[in-house]
């Protein structure tokens, strides 16, 4: 069960970066399926990674993962809409949860743990600030949300590695190259004129 898990989750999240990445410089309907396609995937994985990471005890990530679905449906819909900007309720609900799931994560891991005494709970920080901002930058068509994006992939790479779990560490490490890969495309279209993610 464990490694259909690891392949459930870590499959469907790379494949969310490479979509991402592939979306960078393309004319704006392929873009938007792309990205339409990357958020649709990214949600798809989620159920795996709240089951890998809960059962590690890792709830700051855990939490997140699970808190963030409402920042993903926010992108999805950011991109299925295009130039519709999405209602400021639905923006203000996104963190309201958002929030409200870092407060849990942070406070349960902090309860379980007696306090902050682990590395895993430092990268655990590490991918909650890169998931957050990352996500939400870029569900508001932010450049910036790659670099953020590298902080939770090079954090739950590390993670991963270090709780055994090679494969998801793996994965982590491809998808950080498709994310510098993304990065990269988006800094060379802005400087060519060419309108951000």
């Amino acid at each position: 069960m464990e490694l259909l898990l690891q392949l459930w989750g870590g499959g469907v999240y790379l494949l969310n970066k490479i979509l991402f990445a592939l979306a960078e410089g393309k004319a704006e309907e392929r873009k938007r399926s792309l990205r339409v396609a990357g958020w649709l995937v990214y949600l798809l994985g989620v159920p795996a990674w709240v089951i890998i990471l809960a059962g590690k005890h890792d709830w700051i990530a855990a939490s997140i993962e699970a808190g963030g679905v409402p920042a993903m449906l926010l992108g999805l819909f950011t991109a299925y809409r295009h130039a519709v900007p999405p209602d400021r309720r639905f923006e203000r609900i996104v963190s309201l949860v958002t929030y409200a799931s870092l407060v849990f994560g942070v406070g349960y891991s902090l309860y379980d743990y007696g306090g902050l005494t682990s590395v895993s709970q430092l990268l655990e920080i590490g991918v909650m600030i890169g998931f957050l901002l990352g996500s939400y930058l870029l569900a508001k068509k932010n450049r910036s949300g790659w670099l953020f994006f590298m902080l939770m992939n090079a954090s739950m790479a590390t993670l991963m590695f270090l709780q055994h779990k090679p494969l998801l560490s793996i994965q982590q490490l491809v998808s950080l190259g498709f994310v510098c890969y993304g990065f990269s495309v988006a800094c060379k279209a802005s400087r060519l004129g060419v309108k951000s993610p």
